[in-house]
């Protein structure tokens, strides 16, 4: 049998960074169930009008202000709310450029930009489809999710001796190695492949990484069924990474703000041995009182 598993993060691995987490997620599935798990989550997409935009969880799930100036947007047709946004939005541009603050007029056309591909859709409708989304992940008996989710506070590089994201990348390569290997049965081999979303710099330090995990093991484990190094690709254009990013966003805000919406729709998914939860980690300190800390000392 092969797995893919895809790869993406959530918050900075920067110390401190602007995000008191750094997440980095996989969800692993058969090869055979990838064309049944990228339908379902195409036809999803679909019914929403955002077949062809990339799902980018941090960025639907913010409020767009000019929704709110324009009377009767929730009841407007997808094309007509496209349509009075743009137009509100290049209002607000013009207006920008007028106070001559090129820091503010550079974040909010980024911010335009990140959030194109949803702005028909409405506060409630985005939310609607991230559940949708999330409660199929959850309905996924044959998926697996890793994570190492990192409380930055609580992690010292110089004692660590590697970065964050060097640590949190070990701990999902052994975590995915373990699975295949229990998984594994009389007379079969597993092999999977990890598939992270690209990012230049992680990259060539990741691809280096694994060559050491092939050469001599991680710390905890040798590496007998991940094949090849990652394969970096566009997330734009790899939809099941998409899910792997709702995943990871899914843990952060969890542990960061406390919200449970959509962790809770994936929770089912974390791997788990004889109904101990162990792929997914929150690295933090003893007294953590969040659900995963303390179902880990309930066990």
């Amino acid at each position: 049998m092969v797995y893919f598993c895809y790869i993406d993060e959530s918050g900075t691995p920067q110390i401190p960074g602007n995000t008191s987490h750094y997440i980095l997620c996989g969800i692993s599935i058969p090869v055979k169930y990838w064309k049944r798990c990228d339908r379902q989550i195409n036809s999803i997409k679909t019914r929403y009008g955002l077949a062809t935009a990339e799902i980018h969880t941090g960025w639907i799930k913010r409020e767009y202000l000019e929704q709110s100036s324009i009377d009767g947007f929730d009841r407007m047709n997808y094309s007509d709310r496209r349509s009075a946004v743009l137009s509100a939005r290049t209002a607000e541009l013009y207006r920008i450029k007028k106070t001559n603050n090129p820091k503010a007029l550079k974040q909010t056309k980024k911010n335009y930009t990140k959030t194109d591909a949803y702005i028909h859709l409405t506060f409630d409708e985005r939310m609607c489809f991230l559940q949708e989304i999330a409660d199929t992940i959850g309905r996924w008996s044959f998926a697996r999710v890793f994570a190492e989710c990192i409380d930055k506070v609580f992690f010292d590089p110089a004692k660590a001796s590697h970065s964050a994201d060097e640590q949190a990348f070990e701990q999902i390569v052994t975590r995915f190695e373990y699975y295949m290997s229990n998984v594994c049965r009389d007379g079969e081999d597993n092999y999977g492949l990890l598939i992270h979303d690209n990012n230049e710099t992680e990259s060539k330090k990741l691809t280096s990484l694994m060559k050491v995990f092939h050469h001599r093991g991680t710390f905890w484990t040798e590496i007998r069924h991940i094949i090849e190094t990652p394969l970096f690709v566009d997330s734009s254009l790899t939809g099941m990474v998409q899910i792997a990013d709702i995943c990871a966003f899914a843990l952060r805000r969890y542990f960061e703000n406390g919200e449970t919406d959509l962790f809770n729709r994936i929770k089912s998914r974390f791997d788990n041995r004889h109904g101990k939860i162990v792929g997914v980690r929150h690295f933090t300190n003893e007294g953590c009182t969040c659900n995963l800390c303390q179902s880990k000392l309930d066990q």
